[in-house]
């Protein structure tokens, strides 16, 4: 509360110092309120965090709760012809590709033309056509482009860009001599490549020099458009692109070269060893989250935000009961618990993998091992479960949601206890004020009346002594 200036003159007390050490002394109290608040915001942060690393865990494991994990196929290429990519429509086999050309786009220079760039080369609207000698179905044999009177070289060129159906990029080229008009397709193979240029009659002002004007065909420098032609088991396949779809059901090819190349198809063993690495990681980095927020350092004597938390206590229990818990059914031959996938749990609470004997359980069943972690139509799997335990500690009324609502609450409600002794506060230091003023003013009061008696007193003794 700021000091009132006119407080103390008429009494010449302090008034407004003892004043402002009052209303620190009453603001005293709510350093504690304000150390609840901060310790709760702390503790929302902290539960945030752990959030954070839960939600990172139930990722990890619903990836390894989907069945399309085990069945996924990866194609292994041996060569540099070309490379590939299966998808679920692929089925596992070997095959053996050539690739004896690569598509590729074709290119068209038009004749000569002795123009400067800035010079008009039309005098009146006039129109180009350019030819595609092998257009496949739905796209048209020719375009048609609209040239303005008096348009430049680089205008035509920007026209022909222009042209949404022309399907090819123009450019200027100079060859010494003077200037091309060069075109290239935007798609590869024959049927979109550009075979022929052709400028409508009178399409060039007077004094524009074109060589082989009078013949549309000569001078033009024409590289045709190729398909891609390669073979797969000596079935020969041709292809406008480089990227085919199709030739192989599921898989996609990208022609890279020329040359052989060898390709399989198989199951993608290695998703499914990054899947159960992945698990493995994020429950660890889980537990390392935990044990930070729940630390004690004995000699400071500082405490993680959650220490004792009920929260994670269930957390930890929950999920160290799945992980703990048997999946198959042993009798079965079925894979049943984490430790014969190469995965135990160590003394620290961490999870522990072992490489060599996870590769041995997918190399030998990778069926069961589907059947473990993703489950099947009668129950879940281990990831399964973990993953329905993990949605649940961060649903709506999970152990996890509940304790930062909660915590949340308290923040609240602390916060309108904070108003209200804030405005108890200034109350008071209001009556202290009022009182003080009224003692101010009594003060006062006395101090005039001393100095009247005093100022009579001296008048009767000085007139005693006279007489």
């Amino acid at each position: 509360m700021a000091s009132i200036s006119a407080l103390g003159i008429g009494s010449g007390l302090d008034l407004n110092g003892l004043l402002d050490q009052l209303n620190e002394a009453e603001r005293g109290k709510l350093e504690p309120v304000e150390r609840q608040i901060e310790s709760q915001q702390v503790r929302i942060s902290a539960y945030g965090e752990l959030q954070g690393a839960l939600a990172a865990f139930e990722g990890a494991v619903g990836r390894l709760a989907s069945s399309e994990l085990f069945q996924s196929l990866s194609a292994n290429v041996n060569g540099d012809a070309l490379q590939a990519a299966a998808d679920a429509d692929a089925a596992p086999g070997q095959y053996q590709l050539e690739v004896e050309q690569l598509a590729s786009a074709g290119s068209l220079a038009s004749q000569r033309i002795d123009v400067e760039l800035d010079e008009a080369l039309t005098d009146s609207d006039s129109t180009l056509t350019l030819a595609f000698g092998n257009a496949p179905d739905g796209k048209p044999d020719a375009i048609h482009i609209s040239v303005a009177a008096g348009s430049t070289l680089e205008e035509v060129r920007d026209a022909i860009n222009a042209h949404e159906s022309a399907n090819v990029s123009a450019s200027l080229v100079n060859d010494g001599e003077g200037y091309r008009l060069a075109l290239m397709s935007n798609e590869t193979g024959e049927a979109a490549s550009v075979t022929g240029m052709t400028f409508e009659d009178g399409f060039f002002a007077d004094g524009v020099i074109v060589s082989d004007a009078e013949d549309p065909d000569e001078g033009l420098v024409v590289q045709p458009g190729r398909d891609a032609a390669f073979s797969v088991n000596g079935i020969g396949i041709t292809s406008p692109t480089n990227q085919v779809e199709g030739a192989i059901q599921g898989v996609t090819l990208d022609l890279q070269q020329p040359g052989s190349a060898t390709l399989g198809v198989e199951q993608d063993t290695l998703a499914v060893r990054e899947a159960v690495s992945g698990f493995v990681e994020a429950y660890n980095a889980l537990k390392g989250t935990i044990g930070e927020l729940t630390a004690f350092d004995a000699d400071s004597g500082r405490a993680g935000e959650l220490l004792g938390d009920s929260a994670v206590r269930t957390i930890e229990s929950r999920l160290r009961s799945d992980l703990s818990s048997m999946v198959g059914d042993p009798a079965q031959g079925e894979l049943a618990m984490l430790s014969e996938l190469g995965i135990s749990l160590s003394l620290d609470g961490t999870l522990s993998l072992d490489s060599a004997e996870l590769d041995m359980a997918i190399a030998n069943d990778m069926g069961a091992v589907e059947r473990f972690f993703a489950g099947g139509e009668d129950a879940p799997g281990m990831a399964g479960r973990l993953a329905e335990t993990s949605g649940q500690l961060l649903g709506s009324n999970g152990a996890l949601t509940n304790a930062i609502g909660g915590a949340e609450s308290r923040v609240e409600s602390l916060n309108q206890r904070y108003v209200r002794m804030e405005q108890g506060i200034a109350q008071t230091i209001e009556r202290y004020r009022v009182q003080f003023g009224q003692l101010d003013g009594m003060i006062a009061q006395m101090n005039q009346t001393s100095d009247y008696l005093t100022q009579q007193f001296a008048a009767m003794d000085a007139q005693l002594g006279r007489d």
